[in-house]
């Protein structure tokens, strides 16, 4: 979550974020806002999910993004 998209987009991008740092460049290909945190926190632990990991590959399959959450791009259940 940010208020400023652009910003935090720059510290993925800078490996600022460890969690992210290892699938770097990363490219801004949805934004949504919401009118409070906790509304915005809320859909961010829904994208999260399983359930809502799944909704996020389905709703970008076959789109040129080429995108799954986290940079899991080719991941294999452990």
């Amino acid at each position: 979550m940010s208020k400023d998209v652009g910003r935090r987009l720059g510290e993925h991008n800078r490996g600022q974020t460890r969690s992210t740092r290892a699938y770097r460049p990363w490219e801004l290909i949805w934004v949504e806002g919401y009118d409070t945190r906790s509304a915005a926190r809320e859909r961010e632990k829904f994208l999260k999910s399983g359930v809502g990991k799944e909704w996020i590959k389905r709703k970008w399959s076959g789109s040129s993004a080429g995108y799954l959450p986290a940079g899991r791009q080719g991941a294999t259940a452990f």
